[in-house]
């Protein structure tokens, strides 16, 4: 029997406020433990929370940008379980009235375009974290992450692969690093990924029985996880066994999931609305002053790469995939007119340099080679001062050191040579050096050419000029 997979996504991004969502306490990354909180945040008894307007227009405009509709009356709820990262018992979140709700993100798989929906929004506070002692004698709790901020992006059960969870999350990250709503720095749990999975017989409309796995902090982690669940559950089903609604693990070491708990529905949680805060109340005229604040967008970026730069379509996409590399591209781009060469490169050398590294987009300011830098290689190329081969030794050396080209270049006597007689003798040298190569090349054997125009760069050390080798040579083989 052929199998479908459905995947919903729960998405939960911090958001990019100062302090914390009921206090004034920062939200910055690390600090010792327990010593990013107050009363508040830790849920001690008197206490009352005062909700963060900035909060509330980050998640609007996370809305607006994933076309949602917002709601003009919200309010907020709370969610009571019991967990020891979570001091008061209870997270205050949105259960019936979410701040977003009814939108949607278009993506491309395959060259089509499928829309994914949305179906709501919401805010809430994040819990606490578990450290868990190294020598196994127990757990300690560190409630600096208590309170900070969250929106939480629910999907509709629109995605049917791995990739195609792929491709939605890179989308929807981008979208959120674009307006500012959140850094989604994965590495600091910026960005957590719930994934609810099932699995039905090809044709059926009913769902299967879903899984759901937690917190994922990669996107390679929730590929692998995805194809592994789905896996499982196939497994269970042909061996006549029954899939159980629970939550599981993903072990990243062992590439599997694991059973944590049964699944809790919403009535295990006793929502009721939190009765410290007001309801939540959003007229037109604020929708519109936030509306005008979202910038260009990368589906809006895209475009105009292709419309003003001419671009094509593919390098469009990687250039505005994220934020950090657009914006790296239109600083680059600032000091050269070759930006097909721009884009090359970014697409090519930095690229690889952020991969070898293990460097994520968004760290591409970590790098040493600054994007005037980056511009003025270019031009050393455009104006032959430098062959591409070369330019490709300056790189790594620009690299290593943050040097610029031209430093790089003077330094290493890398100017290339445009010397006639010069690359001439090469030439000759090659040709004396090579007979076998030279009677190939007279019996129409092209690629013969292909290695005697390398031994010529070879004898210059890269440095002649490329356009001249071939003509030189062809010239020189003629006569013979």
């Amino acid at each position: 029997m052929e199998y479908e997979v459905v995947i919903g996504l729960e998405v939960h991004a911090e958001l990019a406020t100062k302090s914390k969502i009921f206090c004034s306490c920062t939200t910055e990354f690390g600090g010792e433990p327990n010593t990013h909180c107050c009363p508040i945040c830790t849920g001690m008894p008197g206490v009352l929370p005062v909700l963060n307007k900035k909060a509330v227009e980050y998640a609007i405009m996370a809305g607006l940008a994933t076309n949602c509709k917002i709601a003009k009356y919200s309010k907020q709820d709370r969610k009571n379980y019991f967990y020891p990262d979570l001091p008061k018992a209870y997270q205050i979140s949105q259960y019936d009235l979410p701040l977003c709700y009814d939108g949607y993100i278009d993506i491309e798989v395959n060259g089509e375009k499928k829309r994914i929906g949305i179906k709501r929004i919401h805010i809430e506070e994040d819990a606490g974290k578990l450290l868990h002692d190294q020598w196994e004698e127990g757990s300690l709790v560190d409630f600096n992450r208590c309170g900070v901020p969250l929106i939480e992006i629910v999907t509709e059960p629109d995605l049917r692969s791995s990739e195609e969870t792929r491709i939605f999350l890179e989308k929807l990250k981008a979208i959120l690093q674009y307006t500012g709503v959140s850094d989604c720095k994965m590495q600091e749990g910026s960005l957590r990924v719930d994934v609810n999975l099932s699995v039905r017989p090809k044709g059926s409309k009913e769902f299967g029985t879903r899984t759901e796995m937690k917190n994922l902090n990669s996107f390679r982690s929730v590929v692998r996880a995805i194809e592994y669940e789905a896996k499982r559950q196939i497994e269970v089903l042909e061996s006549g066994g029954v899939v159980v609604q629970e939550t599981r693990r993903w072990d990243e070491a062992k590439g599997i999931t694991l059973s944590m708990r049964t699944k809790e529905e919403a009535h295990d949680y006793r929502y009721f609305p939190e009765p410290d805060l007001p309801p939540i109340i959003v007229d037109d005229n604020w929708i519109e002053e936030i509306r005008k604040r979202i910038p260009e967008l990368p589906d809006q970026k895209k475009e105009r790469y292709i419309k003003e730069y001419g671009l094509p379509e593919y390098d469009a996409g990687v250039l505005t995939s994220s934020k950090a590399i657009a914006n790296y591209f239109e600083e680059c781009i600032k000091y050269t007119q070759n930006i097909k060469a721009a884009s090359n490169w970014m697409m090519g050398e930095i690229m690889r340099i952020l991969n070898d590294k293990g460097l994520e987009p968004e760290e591409i300011d970590n790098i040493k080679i600054k994007p005037n830098q980056l511009a003025s290689l270019i031009n050393l190329v455009d104006n032959k001062t430098i062959s591409n081969t070369i330019a490709k030794q300056v790189f790594e050396e620009m690299f290593e050191t943050g040097k610029d080209p031209e430093v790089i270049v003077k330094e290493k006597g890398l100017v290339q040579i445009t010397d006639r007689n010069v690359i001439l003798e090469a030439v000759k040298q090659a040709i004396v050096n090579n007979p076998k190569s030279v009677e190939d090349y007279k019996n129409g054997k092209e690629k013969a050419f292909g290695f005697l125009v390398g031994q010529v760069m070879k004898i210059t050390k890269g440095k002649a000029n490329p356009q001249l080798v071939n003509e030189i040579l062809r010239e020189e083989l003629e006569k013979i």
